[in-house]
């Protein structure tokens, strides 16, 4: 269901997107900041979550970068969720982690990394394309999901946009939470349309990063 909304503008860059969960999706090569001063703007601005998703990093440089991003959310008391590298996630003093569905597939198949996750990590999140893929990611013990494209987005060109009767289906279809990705802006009408859905909130990356 979508909660009340107090703030009505059409943009609120400026203000808590009121009512919903707004997860920040981090990509280093869109900020025109020095990329920790784009965290700690991001983090003043106040996001539910921040998922650190630099990929093409190896896994020492993530690491390396994920420790300070980690002391700025927590200066900030900003919850981080790293991405991809589970290995420096179980190092590392977070309690999310967000993986690829075949990620998440893989080293979910052992039962012994399966215990030690379940006991370290609170939020352990997916990305899912079809209502399919969602149902698998609640099986495998996922407790949230983000599910896109919603919308029309650079990130995805050439790409037709899932939309909202896809995010409505896969809402329907599980009972953990569900973020829209993919074209979400700080437009109120987008997340009203989100909550309509049955998402508790969205992520946004091109807006965070270029704030």
């Amino acid at each position: 269901m979508c909660k009340e909304i107090k703030n009505t503008d059409d943009r609120c860059t400026n203000e808590k997107v009121q009512g919903f969960h707004v997860v920040a999706v981090t990509n280093r090569t869109l900020s025109k900041r020095p990329y920790l001063e784009q965290i700690r703007k991001i983090c003043e601005w106040g996001p539910d979550a921040i998922i650190l998703r630099e990929k093409d990093l190896t896994e020492k440089e993530y690491k390396d970068l994920a420790e300070k991003v980690l002391a700025i959310c927590k200066e900030y008391q900003v919850p981080c969720i790293l991405h991809t590298f589970y290995q420096v996630a179980m190092e590392l003093p977070c309690d999310g982690l967000h993986l690829p569905l075949p990620l998440l597939r893989e080293v979910t198949a052992g039962k012994s990394a399966s215990g030690r996750w379940r006991e370290k990590f609170a939020k352990l999140g997916t990305s899912v394309h079809s209502v399919e893929e969602a149902i698998e990611a609640e099986k495998l013990g996922a407790t949230y999901i983000t599910a896109g494209h919603i919308y029309a987005t650079d990130c995805k060109k050439g790409l037709p946009p899932r939309g909202l009767l896809f995010l409505r289906e896969v809402c329907e279809a599980v009972d953990i939470s569900v973020y829209g990705i993919g074209g979400i802006k700080f437009h109120m009408d987008q997340w009203i349309e989100l909550g309509k859905c049955g998402a508790i909130g969205g992520c946004i990356m091109s807006g965070m990063m270029k704030m």
